[in-house]
């Protein structure tokens, strides 16, 4: 079963367990979200919304919020001593969508348990 989620102005194809990166939304990291603009929901019989499917969300874990790469813009006049220089970064929040959810259903699925790191284990038991 697969969604299209329009966030952000953009549009997306998504499928449990993809890892997606979208425009800044608001959650906390290893929180639940729903994003309730659902376009399509595929699978057998497929459900086209007119614009959003009624009843349908997606369900999602925050993983972590980031910036972008540095994005410049440089203008210059020639001959005129004329420059400039502005940069700047989007914001990202990086999500794992859990399961797509039709009917109004709330969400069934937590969040992940975060995994404890094998290094800093490894680097306790050479200690003893």
């Amino acid at each position: 079963m697969f969604a299209v989620i329009k966030t952000g102005g953009r549009q997306y194809r998504v499928v449990p367990d993809d890892v997606l990166e979208i425009g800044k939304i608001a959650g906390d990291v290893g929180t639940i979200v729903q994003l309730g603009e659902v376009l399509l929901v595929g699978g057998d019989q497929p459900v086209l919304g007119a614009p959003m499917v009624a009843g349908a969300s997606v369900a999602a874990e925050v993983l972590q919020h980031k910036r972008g790469p540095k994005v410049i813009s440089f203008k210059k006049r020639r001959r005129k001593n004329s420059r400039r220089k502005r940069g700047y970064r989007d914001e990202i929040t990086v999500l794992r969508v859990t399961e797509i959810l039709t009917d109004d259903n709330k969400p069934s699925i937590g969040p992940r348990p975060k995994r404890e790191k094998v290094a800093a284990a490894a680097t306790a038991e050479a200690e003893d």
